[in-house]
């Protein structure tokens, strides 16, 4: 999808918009929230791009800030408007989680995606099978069209890969990624497979952070760090953590630079992408054998 219809990237231009013609009305945040009887969650989110806006609450917003260009005003309210269509997502909600949202706009118009995980491979390297297993480890109980419907929707977003012009990729795992073994019979050894050979592509980059590195930087947990060139859009960098039921994007540049530096001391302590694939091969030709050495998923075993 391009930027140009994708929802998310309205949403975000538009709250540039609102947040700029804010500050020159020499208004806070709370101010202005407190003006129009909002909470000052709800002005913070719709000026991050996290949430839709009506057409109505753009127009009262434009007259708190004093805005009588006409022709400014209809190109925010159109682009209000335009916000709120629904992205390529949208015939996955019944199985989508809502904070997962912004964060499926947000992937696609990326220049470079980091990867920092700690227990499992990220969603866009992930094999079909693979996705399925950990979908049915869920603590609640998962109907098995769910199961479906979700390993879909996570491989069709893996389909910004294979564009044109993909995003640069570099994604460093925890060497439990590999040795816990969360997948039964051959998905694991199919799933290593599939990464050594998504590894061998000029825009994906992985590494392997090996127990043997002991105490590093990536100790609190898993994070994605996403950049983008549009940076009247997006902030240059934001920080996506998360967790079972909701997900934090970190933008402030202090506190991005602390994420940027800790993935800077992984990858140095990481494998190189060389020793990285021959090591997932020796994992590989250890697992596959124990089960039968049934086929892998798209080439013989």
């Amino acid at each position: 999808m391009s930027a140009g219809y994708n929802p998310t990237v309205r949403r975000r231009r538009l709250g540039v918009e609102l947040r700029r013609l804010r500050e020159a009305a020499a208004l806070t945040g709370e101010e202005a929230a407190a003006r129009m009887r909002w909470s000052g969650s709800k002005l913070s989110r719709i000026e991050r791009g996290q949430v839709a806006s009506n057409s109505d609450d753009v127009r009262d917003l434009l007259d708190l800030y004093g805005v009588t260009d006409e022709t400014l005003r209809e190109s925010l309210v159109t682009l209000a408007r335009e916000s709120r269509r629904r992205g390529w997502w949208h015939v996955y909600g019944d199985v989508l989680p809502e904070h997962f949202e912004v964060y499926l706009g947000l992937e696609p118009e990326a220049s470079t995606l980091r990867f920092y995980q700690a227990q499992i491979v990220p969603g866009l390297l992930q094999t079909e099978s693979y996705a399925r297993e950990l979908m049915q480890a869920h603590p609640l109980p998962v109907d098995p069209d769910e199961v479906s419907r979700r390993a879909e929707l996570r491989i069709r977003r893996q389909e910004l890969l294979a564009r044109e012009h993909p995003p640069q990729v570099w994604v460093v795992l925890d060497e439990a990624v590999v040795q816990r073994t969360p997948c039964t019979g051959t998905v694991l050894a199919d799933q290593l497979h599939h990464l050594i050979e998504m590894s061998r592509k000029p825009h994906i980059t992985l590494q392997l952070l090996p127990f043997s590195c002991g105490v590093h930087s990536g100790l609190n947990g898993s994070f994605d760090i996403l950049e983008f060139t549009e940076s009247d859009i997006h902030a240059p960098k934001l920080v996506h953590l998360e967790n079972l039921t909701s997900s934090l994007y970190i933008e402030r540049a202090h506190e991005v630079r602390h994420y940027t530096v800790a993935f800077e001391h992984l990858r140095t302590a990481a494998l190189h992408p060389v020793a990285t694939r021959e090591f997932l091969a020796g994992v590989e030709q250890r697992i596959r054998p124990a089960h039968g050495g049934e086929n892998r998923e798209g080439g013989a075993g």
